[in-house]
């Protein structure tokens, strides 16, 4: 476990998860704050650079990774439980905050993605504009591709095509998208904590590399 090519997670990380899920309140989290620092934190940041690494020397590089805070944001949800009960941490070229290459680790299983949260202003114009145009056959071939290999799609955002596009335009599903991300979800946590955790990473962030790269031209 000591090593880079086989280090993982340990059971204890994925316990310390379910364990805040059953105990999501401020109280336990103080009197677990040491357990959180040990189980949680520290191999979340050495993940963090080793993987980096890994995806800078395969992908091309440097890489910047990013572990998404644990404390969640209550101000405009209904949802008051103050913690996220998973660990989420994101890898991107350095420069560039999105797309990106997400880790998700639940207390229930490991999904791996990669994607944009959101195109925002002119960004959100340049997709579409691809997705018309003959860049949209492009990313029609890499989603065959990724759905065939067990990747699903994030869900769109509008129900319908946007005003003032076409509906009857082949690509007219993907303008319904307003970010666009595809995830292969493992039906455990087995794969966190095994010894081939960053050859299973690396395996899935290489095969979305091509809708990274089709992505990065709209940003």
């Amino acid at each position: 476990m000591s090593t880079p090519e086989n280090w993982h997670f340990g059971a204890e990380t994925v316990q310390f998860l379910g364990d805040l899920q059953a105990n999501n309140n401020r109280e336990w989290f103080l009197d677990n704050k040491a357990v959180y620092e040990e189980v949680y934190k520290k191999p979340a940041d050495f993940f963090c650079h080793i993987m980096a690494e890994r995806l800078s020397e395969e992908l091309g590089g440097p890489f910047t990774s990013k572990v998404f805070r644990i404390y969640r944001d209550v101000r405009f949800s209904k949802d008051k439980t103050p913690y996220n009960t998973h660990l989420h941490i994101s890898f991107s070229p350095t420069g560039r905050k999105m797309p990106a290459y997400f880790f998700g680790l639940q207390p229930e299983n490991l999904t791996l993605g990669a994607g944009t949260f959101g195109f925002q202003g002119k960004t959100l114009d340049a997709y579409r504009a691809q997705v018309l145009g003959e860049a949209g056959k492009k990313l029609k071939a890499i989603i065959r591709q990724l759905t065939d290999e067990g990747f699903r799609l994030s869900e769109p955002a509008l129900k319908r095509t946007p005003r003032g596009f076409p509906d009857n335009h082949p690509n007219s599903d993907l303008l319904r998208y307003k970010g666009f991300a595809a995830w292969f979800d493992y039906s455990d946590t087995r794969p966190a904590t095994s010894d081939d955790l960053l050859e299973q990473c690396a395996i899935k962030f290489a095969a979305l590399e091509p809708l990274v790269d089709w992505l990065a031209e709209v940003h």
